[in-house]
């Protein structure tokens, strides 16, 4: 099994900033390719909860390979309670192009710099939240040496929860993260898949992310990247917007006029930013 070129993995957005999250089953090493030629922002092979106990070992190995060979993602590995997350960073540290690790049922800091520290203290690691305690938790997480992101687990907190997929019942989990995320200086959350429901559902849950304060989304299928990067990213609008704001504000020697000027000078280069980022020209 070997990699595409890397030039041939064209759509590739800083971490930092990426909107979709593309989980892709590690023992498919068929759709590691195509992934990397998605629209994703960013692949991550998915050696947790998608494979079996038995399955591990290979479906770590061939991930391993891959990376070796010139692929470029993110590993989602086990988490730190089972037997599994020791082989994991084991052989995931020192690897080539990986570009980080998604750390899953993180429930503690302490956690999440175990993972950093046992990785080489480089390898960025996206805590991902997917209990009540982790949600509890993710200040102390978002503040943790080595976490780079906040990601949201929605699935296996309702089931710890038994909490519904409503807006509703998802808006506290979603503002501990956004508001853990701010007090770790941490770029915004990444929220959880939606599963069913078409790109209508998908897109309106995409904008009710937005709304909450989340940068990004999970994602199991390449198809839903299209969408969710439409809704998390500037319009042209809010760019053009924003670069007006800013030159206009410069014009005047930056000096504050009222109390909203900080305020919409802080949103405007926020847009400028991501719109800069996303490729995104203003008119």
């Amino acid at each position: 099994m070997t990699a595409e070129p890397a030039e041939r993995q064209v759509h590739i957005v800083e971490p930092k900033y990426a909107r979709t999250w593309l989980l892709v089953n590690a023992t498919r090493t068929d759709l590691f390719d195509v992934a990397a030629r998605s629209r994703a922002d960013q692949v991550v092979l998915d050696i947790e909860d998608a494979v079996d106990p038995s399955r591990k070992d290979s479906a770590r190995a061939d991930s391993i390979e891959w990376l070796a060979a010139g692929g470029q993602a993110f590993v989602r590995i086990n988490d730190v309670t089972t037997p599994h997350w020791r082989d994991d960073v084991d052989a995931l540290k020192g690897v080539p192009n990986l570009l980080g690790v998604m750390l899953a049922k993180t429930e503690a800091g302490e956690q999440v710099e175990a993972t950093w520290h046992a990785l080489g203290g480089s390898v960025p690691v996206v805590a991902l939240c997917e209990s009540a305690l982790g949600i509890e938790a993710a200040r102390e997480i978002a503040c943790a040496k080595g976490t780079f992101r906040l990601a949201f687990g929605s699935g296996d907190y309702r089931r710890d929860t038994g909490a519904s997929a409503e807006d509703m019942a998802m808006a506290y989990p979603r503002t501990k993260l956004v508001v853990a995320s701010a007090i770790g200086k941490l770029p915004g959350p990444i929220d959880g898949p939606t599963t069913g429901g078409g790109h209508p559902a998908l897109r309106e849950a995409s904008g009710v992310g937005v709304a909450m304060g989340m940068m990004g989304k999970l994602c199991l299928d390449a198809e839903q990247a299209y969408v969710i990067n439409e809704v998390m990213s500037p319009n042209v609008s809010d760019a053009t917007w924003a670069r007006d704001f800013i030159a206009d504000f410069e014009r005047s020697g930056g000096v504050v006029r009222d109390g909203s000027d900080l305020p919409r000078l802080g949103r405007a280069r926020r847009i400028q930013e991501l719109a800069d980022a996303y490729g995104i020209r203003p008119l």
